[in-house]
């Protein structure tokens, strides 16, 4: 692969990286008090489940999430924290791609409708799947210098 001013592998790590700090702006712009002693965040996505054209989505979120409101609040919140720094700093970059991938596509499924946010969930999901595919902890990376996923022949 040719490319201009870093390796294929570079441009890559800088990929990862840059999906890592997307995923910690998610976190750090969110209010956490309004989140965790108010329960905004999950009554805002209770909201949106409540009126989703699909039974799968209300049922889900009403089996999994309602009746846990300050649990799940928790681990979105702290989700896109562990998934942030995981990707920056490419420590368990493939599990961090792997759950941020899923937790893309269920924002996805369950935000079907907000044109807003589909950009968003849609082009983090696509550097997701690319980032893993192309193995984006080869370089730059605590997984690469702790010998962690090296599947290279």
């Amino acid at each position: 692969m040719d490319s201009i001013w870093l390796s294929g592998a570079e441009w890559l790590a800088v990929l990862r990286i840059g999906l890592g700090l997307w995923w910690l702006e998610s976190w750090r712009h969110k209010d956490k008090k309004g989140w965790f002693e108010r329960g905004t965040g999950i009554a805002w996505a209770s909201d949106v489940a409540a009126k989703h054209r699909w039974s799968a989505v209300r049922s889900g979120f009403d089996t999994v999430v309602k009746p846990r409101p300050k649990v799940m609040a928790y681990v979105v919140v702290y989700a896109e924290l562990a998934l942030g720094l995981g990707l920056v700093a490419g420590l368990l970059t493939p599990v961090a791609l792997v759950c941020g991938l899923l937790l893309n596509l269920l924002y996805l499924v369950l935000m079907i409708h907000d044109w807003a946010e589909q950009g968003q969930n849609a082009m983090m999901a696509l550097i997701s799947l690319v980032a893993l595919g192309a193995m984006a902890w080869q370089t730059w990376s605590l997984d690469d210098a702790l010998g962690l996923f090296r599947w290279r022949t």
